[in-house]
């Protein structure tokens, strides 16, 4: 299993355990994603994946609707990009992306990773759960911001770099720069 596979198992799995755990009251819950509920923010990791499988001819199929089943939906959904993942033909596609010549795991380790990272601590704000983020996570995916440049503050992807609190932890700094008051 390469290292993105294995990232990206890890971070799905935390993903799902988070969606798995939201009381059934909470999924019409603000998010810290201006518009979105935790419902939505759960449909939109679940639209992300079928979008990258289609930059390389694949797509999630017939799976459940993160509205009817989110929980269902996730595990589907994460269950597709994993086995291709798996699967180091499937991996290796290449096709031309927003940032050049790239394959479908250097994509995923990109994109999707950094998303399962950030919008896991997204849902878990919104439904009252767990906020952590390991620290290991935020290094990685504060390195994987670099690729992103001027890109990373456009609209719907981060907002506007915040500023912390004098003495603000490690998390509270990347979640900042994100965009995202967790104080």
């Amino acid at each position: 299993m390469s290292e993105t596979a294995t990232r990206y198992a890890r971070l799905s799995d935390d993903f799902a355990a988070t969606v798995a755990a939201v009381p059934e009251d909470r999924w019409t819950a603000d998010s810290p994603c201006e518009g979105w509920t935790a419902l939505d923010v759960v449909g939109h990791v679940v639209e992300t994946q079928d979008m990258f499988l289609r930059l390389v001819g694949r797509e999630l199929g017939d799976i459940p609707s993160p509205v009817d089943d989110p929980v269902a939906a996730w595990d589907a959904a994460r269950g597709v990009v994993q086995a291709d993942l798996d699967d180091p033909e499937r991996a290796g596609t290449e096709f031309d992306g927003f940032f050049g010549r790239t394959t479908f795991a250097e994509a995923v380790d990109r994109f999707l990773n950094f998303d399962l990272v950030i919008h896991r601590w997204d849902l878990t704000r919104a439904t009252g759960q767990d906020e952590r983020i390991r620290p290991e996570d935020i290094a990685w995916a504060l390195e994987a911001t670099t690729v992103f440049g001027p890109h990373l503050r456009r609209e719907g992807v981060c907002g506007p770099e915040l500023t912390p609190p004098d003495g603000a932890d490690e998390q509270t700094r990347f979640l900042a720069f994100l965009g995202r008051r967790s104080w």
